[in-house]
């Protein structure tokens, strides 16, 4: 039985998924681990070239879905094959050091009271990737895609920086769901990705439930793992016309806004 699960949901993007995995492949506990490819319906020529590139490791496994199940399902879809006591759910543009997992590993054993353990993302310039943030309000949400962000600017502040130390580990509201670390059985006990959210705010949601259920969330960046410097969600209001990962993007915000209604925000402690 492996120790780790890693599940790394890919969709058309085959150049990054086989970075991604043989990162995972060569990790100083590799072998007491397990990868999960989730083909997301790429419907292109992707899934040949990963079956053809990837290695024959019985470490690896990789699998196909019937249509695109967006990021939560899909990643609840990989879950089905687990068998790892933790489980690395980690996006395709990331690429793991060596010893990343085995850190991780560590720091969540050696503390039961973390439910969701993320590591520092770094993009290929150096800058660190705002990934540990404050529960949003809709008024965060709609200042950082419209030109308040620039009226507002320490409100911006408060929410893509939250209040984690950028040098120790330490609790955030929620992190980006890039790269994340959990047990299996706690993330089976939250039943997974709450499977509304298409794409975008299904990590927030995941981190909520996680404080709700009496673990933390943290932020542990003395771990560094390297991050592609791009963001589907980027772009300001109007390119809700042009963008349909916007549009996921706010639609998803209305649902988790609608989601959460009267309910009071938990805080880290």
């Amino acid at each position: 039985m492996p120790l780790v699960s890693a599940i790394v949901l890919t969709y058309r993007s085959p150049r990054d998924t086989l970075a991604c995995v043989r990162a995972l492949l060569a990790q100083s506990i590799g072998d007491q681990l397990e990868v999960i490819v989730v083909d997301n319906h790429s419907d292109t020529d992707s899934i040949g070239i990963l079956r053809t590139q990837l290695p024959a490791d019985s470490r690896l496994r990789i699998v196909e879905t019937r249509k695109n199940l967006g990021y939560g399902k899909g990643n609840n879809f990989g879950a089905r094959f687990a068998n790892g006591e933790y489980l690395l759910i980690i996006n395709p543009d990331n690429v793991t050091p060596p010893d990343a997992l085995e850190k991780m590993i560590a720091a969540m054993h050696a503390d039961p009271t973390i439910g969701i353990l993320a590591p520092k993302l770094v993009f290929p310039s150096g800058l660190v990737r705002d990934s540990a943030r404050a529960f949003p309000s809709f008024a965060d949400v709609f200042i950082k895609r419209t030109f308040l962000r620039y009226m507002f600017p320490r409100k911006i502040a408060a929410y893509t920086k939250g209040s984690v130390s950028m040098e120790h580990p330490s609790e955030s509201n929620w992190v980006a769901g890039a790269c994340l670390l959990l047990r299996r059985s706690f993330f089976e006990e939250l039943q997974g990705f709450d499977p509304r959210f298409f794409l975008f705010f299904e990590d927030i949601d995941l981190c909520r439930r996680c404080w709700q259920s009496g673990k933390r969330v943290v932020y542990d960046p003395r771990i560094a793992v390297a991050d592609r410097e791009h963001r589907l969600s980027e772009g300001g209001i109007m390119s809700i016309f042009t963008k349909k990962t916007v549009r996921w993007h706010l639609l998803s915000a209305v649902k988790y806004f609608w989601k959460w209604r009267g309910v009071p925000a938990p805080h880290s402690r």
